[in-house]
């Protein structure tokens, strides 16, 4: 499966591209800033970037020439308002591999993605494992110690991101964002109990525990405390 990393700060712009192509069967993270942005593209295996050109933080162009040094080759698709000639030669320039101007048709950006998944040798690994534990990105099922462990759609989705986290502290705000979508409100605690009811499922009858707590940090998934 294709890894796109979106990078868009207008909110319903990002979630619908989000939507859009999560039905046209890619994973797609989400984040509206710049600095965020390298982050994540720096930690998680993505082939693809979908990048707005004005953002927080970092502006488009320069994360554009800092994802081009981090990885060279993956592909970088500028998704911008910015339509002059100047900013598509800076766009290009910057290291991108394709610049679509917005509005744009959802069908041309699918084709562009489509080209561009077509030139590179995609790396992917159907299965994480951490431990005795397996999530397998394809079949979306998980077994621990041999143990099928039956898991509902947003408990899969938040275990796979802490997997794909390993060792990393992931805070409410990270999580909230990432599995939910969601504008963080400190008041809510849906991300503890979610780690809660994993918790129960994946480690309480099995050793040794995977998901830890780091106080007032957040949550991480590791077979080392």
């Amino acid at each position: 499966m294709i890894q796109i990393l979106v990078v868009e700060d207008e909110v319903k712009v990002a979630k619908h591209l989000k939507k859009g192509l999560e039905e046209q069967g890619y994973e797609v993270v989400i984040t509206y800033d710049g600095d965020v942005a390298l982050r994540l593209f720096s930690q998680q295996p993505f082939d693809l970037v979908l990048l707005d050109g004005i953002l927080p933080g970092k502006n488009g162009f320069q994360l554009c020439r800092e994802m081009r040094q981090l990885k060279p080759n993956v592909k970088i698709i500028m998704l911008t308002a910015l339509s002059a000639t100047d900013d598509k030669v800076e766009g290009f320039d910057s290291g991108a591999d394709d610049y679509i101007v917005k509005p744009f048709d959802f069908r041309e950006l699918l084709a562009r993605i489509r080209a561009h998944s077509k030139t590179q040798q995609i790396s992917y690994s159907p299965s994480l494992k951490i431990a005795n534990l397996e999530l397998d990105q394809a079949k979306k099922t998980v077994v621990r110690g041999g143990v099928k462990i039956n898991l509902t759609a947003k408990e899969y989705s938040l275990l796979e991101y802490l997997m794909k986290n390993k060792g990393r502290v992931l805070s409410r705000l990270d999580i909230t964002e990432q599995v939910w979508d969601l504008d963080f409100d400190p008041g809510t605690n849906v991300v503890d109990v979610y780690v809660n009811i994993l918790r129960k499922k994946i480690d309480k009858d099995f050793e040794p525990k995977l998901i830890h707590t780091r106080v007032g940090m957040g949550y991480f998934l590791d077979d080392q405390e």
